[in-house]
């Protein structure tokens, strides 16, 4: 039978398990619904970029649109890596 001490740390070590599981890996994204209820990508940039779903739907609509753009000024556009 594990002492008190033992099963309390077996409680700490679960829960900061839990806690890294809870986190999305670094570099990967994910999404979620704002307090006001936008939605909220987070995983791009220090910030997530949240946008109502109205302006997402434009943004979206507007995908190919962002493609060309971005290849006819590849040449002026900085990739971050």
């Amino acid at each position: 039978m594990p002492t008190e001490e033992e099963m309390q740390a077996e409680i700490e070590r679960l829960r900061a398990e839990n806690e890294a599981l809870k986190k999305p890996a670094r570099g990967q994204m994910s999404l979620k619904v704002s307090e006001k209820g936008g939605l909220s990508v987070y995983g791009l940039g220090r910030f997530p970029v949240t946008l109502y779903r109205e302006q997402w739907e434009k943004l979206l609509a507007m995908a190919d649109q962002i493609r060309q753009f971005i290849q006819d000024n590849t040449h002026l556009l900085k990739k971050k890596e």
